[in-house]
């Protein structure tokens, strides 16, 4: 009897200590629960109309909480449908797109971007060649190139949201100018990553938005996922967006905006809208999530090898980020050190969506959050809300 108590009170022991690795790891379900109390709580602060965030453990969906409205005059609220835009976390498709043209053979990330977009020559370099800079450099932000897709906008209500052509940068590209040694530290850039879906175009022939739905999309079965404006059986699951503004007697107003809008071409810097359920996909798929399962596991290596994804997540820039959460950077990808644990993410923002995923590999857990509000209103508070409830879900992967 002796034996097999000792027996019993070992196997209790090794499960407890098992649940609490397992809660260590990405968090109780107190954990979760004080998340999303503390994500309301933020929401109703900065006057946001919708959201919508989910965690996923072992590439699997482990539990999703919704926030008030997806189209709050049409009465519709947030749920696992509601398909929201995700702005930047595009890049990190237009990045997959290059890498799996590297790993066919089609070019090397040390080829010289003017080798296939050779406008770019026209840019001011008083650092050296422009010649010089490469594609790696482009996909670390290191290349030097301005943030802003189109800076020279002055915020009149008759202006296109962004250029829609080519044409267009290339007619300004004389009047700009690299701004600091490329590969000498990071510099965001949203044209960098039109740059990066020029050269897709120019090796494989297909536009861009067709190169990722046929590549990655298709494959992963990303069903609702698209670029643009909104496919009529989509329409009814569109979420609008709203922005938060005083006006002119300082009272804080709502206003609703159109849920579609022209992003012209800055589709490959970010294009993306989906519903969290496709996002979940991508993240299990980023993740690893098919290991034990060999039918799944080829279907992801058919999109991207997991060497090639782990490269990624290398870092090549050891300073930058996207806001005032320290990190580095990747390909692409962002990294983040909490104690002994990296995390990779990105994060969106454009149009009044703001979003953020971030990805703890060796546990295959993720969490990815989005809303469909700015708050003009208060600007500071709303970055500081924001960057809080980016904390709480870094420390929910990583505690």
């Amino acid at each position: 009897m002796r034996c097999a108590a000792l027996i019993l009170l070992m196997v209790v022991v090794s499960i407890r200590a098992g649940a609490a690795q397992r809660r260590s790891m990405v968090g109780d379900p107190a954990d979760w629960t004080a998340y999303t109390r503390a994500f309301d709580a933020f929401a109703k602060r900065d006057s946001v109309v919708g959201a919508s965030t989910l965690l996923l453990y072992d590439g699997k969906t482990t539990a999703h909480h919704e926030y008030g409205w997806a189209d709050r005059e049409r009465k519709q609220r947030v749920d696992e449908r509601t398909i929201f835009h995700w702005a930047s976390i595009t890049k990190t498709l237009t990045a997959i797109a290059i890498m799996q043209l590297r790993d066919r053979g089609k070019l090397s990330l040390d080829d010289k971007i003017i080798r296939y977009v050779p406008e770019l020559r026209q840019v001011h370099d008083s650092f050296g060649s422009i010649d010089e800079i490469t594609i790696r450099m482009l996909l670390s932000h290191s290349a030097g190139f301005q943030d802003p897709t189109w800076p020279y906008k002055r915020g009149l209500p008759w202006e296109p949201f962004e250029p829609t052509r080519w044409e267009q940068l290339v007619s300004m590209m004389p009047y700009q100018e690299i701004i600091f040694r490329p590969g000498s530290r990071f510099g965001y850039s949203n044209p960098a990553f039109i740059y990066l879906a020029r050269v897709i175009e120019q090796l494989t022939g297909d536009p861009y938005q067709s190169y990722i739905q046929k590549n990655i999309w298709t494959p992963l079965g990303l069903g609702w996922s698209y670029f643009g404006t909104t496919p009529y059986y989509l329409a009814p699951w569109r979420s609008n967006n709203y922005t938060v503004r005083r006006d002119s007697s300082d009272r804080v107003r709502v206003q609703g905006n159109s849920p579609d809008f022209d992003p012209g071409v800055t589709i490959p810097n970010s294009g993306w809208n989906a519903p969290l359920t496709d996002v979940a996909v991508y993240l299990s798929f980023l993740a690893g999530s098919g290991q034990g399962d060999t039918a799944l596991a080829t279907r992801y290596d058919s999109v991207l090898r997991r060497s090639s994804l782990e490269e990624m997540w290398r870092v090549v820039v050891p300073a930058g980020s996207q806001d005032d959460i320290p990190g580095a950077v990747g390909l692409s990808f962002f990294l983040f050190k909490r104690g002994q644990v990296t995390l990779v993410g990105h994060t969106g923002d454009q149009a009044n969506f703001r979003s953020f995923f971030y990805l703890r590999p060796d546990t295959r857990s993720a969490i990815v959050t989005v809303l469909n509000t700015t708050n003009e209103a208060d600007p500071e508070k709303e970055e500081a809300g924001w960057t809080a409830t980016k904390r709480a879900a870094m420390a929910l992967l990583a505690p």
